[in-house]
């Protein structure tokens, strides 16, 4: 007897959902049970080459940061992706550099600069890891893999979805994004002010280290304090 197809669809359905809630509930486990190092994400374009000063900032900004004890994540690709772990690895022999890395028909393996690698075959798994193993979040010029990273982050602290982090945009070409932002959805009362309080916007590598700091040392004095009592 032939299989019913809409029965049969209904009963993925279900059975995706059914993964879906686990998958969340693990999320939370893994979330709460933290880690040992302070980690920062670092999105930006794959397309930037070696020679920009785009590819330079990142580098050092990558580098600065493995100096103060922090692991460098990555989506692993080329690119300021690259810059970034390039940066991690040479920063610190301490620090780590991971890269949860993607197929994509343009960019077909990850960059070697890789200390801890992870492979999705979706997006959407992909940004959830991201913000799973990550303190804080700093995005870098990019087209629109970059846009998708820098809203799913923005919405996911909108709505509580994740805890509060430090969220950082580094360079002019964000400005015209949030005047935008504020001109148009901020203006018709489709985002409240206090959401742009999530978000701090800054042009060196200096500034998003300073800006960093607190929430670094914060972190390495608990860690300090549980191993004490423990």
């Amino acid at each position: 007897m032939a299989v019913e197809p809409k029965r049969v669809r209904k009963f993925l359905s279900k059975k995706i959902q059914q993964l879906n809630e686990i998958v969340a509930d693990l999320d939370s486990l893994v979330t709460e049970i933290g880690s040992d190092f302070y980690r920062v994400s670092i999105f930006g374009s794959a397309r930037i080459k070696p020679d920009t000063d785009e590819y330079k900032q990142v580098y050092a900004l990558a580098k600065k940061l493995s100096q103060q004890g922090v692991d460098i994540v990555t989506g692993g690709g080329p690119g300021l992706m690259e810059a970034a772990n390039v940066g991690a690895k040479e920063g610190s022999n301490q620090s780590r550099s991971y890269g949860l890395h993607i197929e994509l028909p343009f960019e077909t393996d990850a960059n070697s600069h890789l200390d801890v690698k992870y492979h999705h075959r979706r997006f959407s798994s992909r940004l959830d890891e991201f913000m799973r193993i990550s303190h804080a979040v700093v995005v870098t010029p990019g087209g629109i893999g970059t846009l998708l990273e820098l809203f799913y982050t923005w919405q996911l602290m909108q709505v509580g979805h994740i805890a509060p982090r430090p969220f950082i945009l580094l360079g002019g070409m964000w400005e015209g994004l949030l005047d935008w932002m504020e001109k148009y959805p901020l203006d018709r009362k489709l985002m409240d002010r206090k959401d742009f309080d999530q978000i701090v916007l800054v042009r060196s590598v200096d500034d998003v280290v300073t800006a960093l700091m607190p929430s670094i040392q914060e972190f390495y004095r608990k860690k300090a304090e549980a191993e004490t009592q423990a």
